[in-house]
C-alpha cells in the first residue's frame, strides 16, 4: 500500500484526534491512542507533530478554519443584516453539532492550563465571531430591524452566551436534543426581544 503524503497524513491525524477527543475526552487522550487509531507508531506521530501541544494547536487551527469558512459562506449568501445575524448563530451551532468534541476541548482543564497558545486561538475565534455579530446588529439597528436602544456590543454578548449556553446544555444533557434545531427556537425568542416584539403584539 502506498504511503500517504505528509499533508494527507497530518490531516488524518488531526481528524482522528478530534474524533477521539469526543470519544475519550481531551484530558484522557494520548498520542499513543491517536497512533493506534491511524495505524502508526507513536514516534511516527511525533515526526508530524513534535509534541502533544503542537498536535492540539493543529486541531485548534482546523476547527478555526472550519468555523471561519462556514461564517464566510453564510455571510456571502445573504444581504439582509438580521438574516445574516441569524445565519451566523445557526451555522455556529451546526459546526458544534458536527464536531461535538469542541465544547469539551474548550473547557478542558488540561488544555486550558497547559496550552496557552491553544487558548489564544479559541479566544481570538470567539472575539471574531462576536465582532461579526456586533457588526450585523449595528447594521440591523440602522435599518430599523431591531430596537434603537439596543447596544450592538451587548446584543453580540447575549448571542455568544446563547451559543455557549446551548452547547454546554447539549453536552451535559448527553446530546439528547438536536442542538441547531433547539437553538433556532431559542434564537427566535432572543431576536423577538431585540426587535421589541412581545407576545401580546
Amino acid at each position: 500500500m502506498a504511503r500517504k503524503a505528509a499533508n494527507d497524513r497530518k490531516t488524518e491525524i488531526v481528524a482522528t484526534t478530534l474524533r477521539l477527543a469526543d470519544e475519550l475526552g481531551p484530558d484522557r487522550l494520548t498520542t499513543q491512542a491517536v497512533a493506534d487509531a491511524v495505524g502508526l507508531t507513536q514516534p511516527a506521530i511525533f515526526r508530524h507533530f513534535p509534541s502533544k501541544q503542537t498536535l492540539w494547536l493543529a486541531v485548534a487551527d482546523a476547527i478555526a478554519e472550519g468555523m471561519k469558512g462556514a461564517w464566510e459562506r453564510e455571510l456571502a449568501n445573504k444581504t439582509d443584516p438580521l438574516q445574516r445575524l441569524v445565519a451566523l448563530v445557526l451555522v455556529q451551532l451546526r459546526q458544534i453539532e458536527a464536531n461535538p468534541a469542541i465544547p469539551a476541548i474548550l473547557h478542558s482543564r488540561e488544555l486550558q492550563t497547559e496550552n496557552a497558545d491553544l487558548c489564544q486561538i479559541f479566544r481570538a475565534l470567539m472575539l471574531r465571531l462576536q465582532g461579526l455579530l456586533r457588526s450585523e446588529l449595528s447594521q440591523a439597528r440602522d435599518a430599523g430591524q431591531v430596537r434603537s436602544d439596543l447596544a450592538p456590543e451587548d446584543g453580540a454578548v447575549l448571542l455568544i452566551s446563547l451559543i455557549q449556553g446551548m452547547a454546554i446544555r447539549w453536552s451535559l444533557g448527553n446530546r439528547a436534543f438536536p442542538l441547531a434545531e433547539e437553538g433556532a427556537r431559542v434564537l427566535d425568542a432572543q431576536i423577538a426581544l431585540f426587535r421589541g416584539v412581545t407576545g401580546e403584539e
